[in-house]
């Protein structure tokens, strides 16, 4: 059986794919491109309207491409719009994410009985196992939590993902075990809402003790952390993860605005000068660290007032890479229900204006290295490429083998990194 596995979204969708080719490996399965696969499954995304539109987008040409394709959606936009998903050309099989581990099994049982989709191991059970550089990654995607009980105005994804979830700390340690064996050197550890980290599990645990642990664990794999809330970034997580030679010097801590105002209609739970103060605490600890951020611009209610506000703290702060994100309804959330909504050529303009400061940001920060010697890790790729601990992609002069522990010296810093390895 040929299969493609095509990813839109976050890390944890792309931990959940990297589960399913596991399964699919495991059952006989041999990885292809879409435009020859017998399945292809698709793995959506939901959290703007422009990624719902690229899921369909994919789809159709899938379906065009390789008719006799056997399409089976997954993700948050087949969660929030299955009977919308189901009518697209060749779909066949639609699963919301909380049946999404058990996609293997059921496809078994629901797609067509061709024998381009008879499994090995007609039972449905279906063994895992790690091997190096699977899916054709470097780093190894660590899934710890899924699912959010916060309840920010804007946001689809508790609909989609249910309620936070999160995975036991002895399994958690016992599948880095596993990658570290298989000859991962470097995790990223995922979470939807990785803050919330052991709040459902009992004994209550917590993303201080995940990190503890991690941090005892006995290899030289590096953790870098995905996605942090700024709330949950505290003290003690800030000390753990800055004073320890485990985890990567790279933050992403989404503030989605800097308005105070804007901040409180989108019901986060913060303020912009908390946020500030962690940011802070952070770059004083860590000059060299990368911090990055998301923004959601045209947010209803958004004053020019608002808009600037954005701009000025961005001039002023130390990240170094944004996110930029148009504001889109999501029906059902309660941001698609407020007044005040901002015309699409406003949303446009601002977005692309907010775009441009943070590639300055990327700029700055670049330059900032120039000279500097990183650790790094070769990646998979035909570009030699290394992937620095602080998140700089640096490219290299001549070719080396993937995977492979480095040290870097930064040369120069235009529109792409270059660099020598040194001893």
């Amino acid at each position: 059986m040929k299969y493609a596995v095509v990813t839109f979204g976050c890390r944890v969708n792309q931990a959940d794919s990297f589960g399913l080719e596991r399964q699919l490996r495991a059952a006989g399965g041999a990885m292809v491109t879409p435009e020859s696969a017998d399945v292809v499954i698709v793995n959506s995304c939901s959290v703007t309207a422009n990624a719902d539109q690229g899921t369909r987008q994919t789809i159709r040409r899938v379906a065009r491409m390789n008719p006799t394709a056997q399409i089976v959606v997954t993700g948050c936009y087949a969660s929030r719009a299955a009977e919308e998903v189901a009518a697209l050309p060749g779909v066949v099989v639609v699963v919301p994410n909380d049946d999404k581990e058990k996609l293997v099994q059921r496809l078994m049982g629901s797609v067509e009985p061709t024998t381009a989709v008879r499994f090995a191991g007609g039972d449905g059970a279906c063994g895992e196992m790690i091997v190096p550089g699977e899916g054709n990654r470097t780093a190894y995607t660590l899934r710890v939590q899924t699912g959010c009980d916060e309840s920010c105005a804007y946001c689809i994804i508790p609909s989609t993902r249910g309620r936070g979830r999160s995975v036991p700390l002895v399994k958690v340690i016992e599948e880095v075990g596993l990658a570290v064996d298989a000859g991962y050197r470097e995790l990223q550890l995922t979470g939807v809402h990785l803050g919330s980290y052991g709040r459902d599990l009992t004994p209550v645990s917590s993303l201080p003790k995940l990190l503890r642990a991690l941090d005892q664990h006995p290899s030289d794999v590096l953790v870098r952390m995905s996605s942090l809330e700024p709330m949950d970034c505290t003290p003690e997580v800030v000390e753990l993860i800055t004073t320890s030679r485990r985890f990567a010097p790279h933050f992403h801590l989404p503030l989605q605005h800097a308005s105070d105002v804007m901040l409180q209609r989108m019901r986060r739970p913060y303020t912009r000068q908390s946020y500030e103060r962690v940011v802070a605490s952070i770059r004083d600890r860590l000059p060299h660290a990368a911090i990055g951020s998301d923004l959601v611009v045209g947010f209803p209610g958004e004053s020019n007032a608002d808009a600037s506000t954005m701009l000025k703290f961005l001039g002023q702060s130390p990240l170094t890479h944004l996110h930029v994100f148009p504001y889109s309804d999501r029906p059902g959330t309660e941001a698609s229900m407020m007044p005040d909504k901002i015309g699409g050529k406003v949303i446009r303009d601002r977005a692309r204006v907010v775009r441009d400061l943070g590639a300055r940001l990327s700029s700055r920060f670049f330059a900032s290295q120039v000279g500097s010697i990183r650790p790094g890790l070769t990646l998979k790729s035909s570009e030699n490429i290394v992937l620095t601990d602080n998140y700089l992609r640096v490219h290299l002069p001549g070719s080396t083998a993937d995977n492979r522990r480095v040290n870097v010296r930064i040369l120069t810093a235009g529109k792409t990194l270059i660099g020598e390895l040194v001893a």
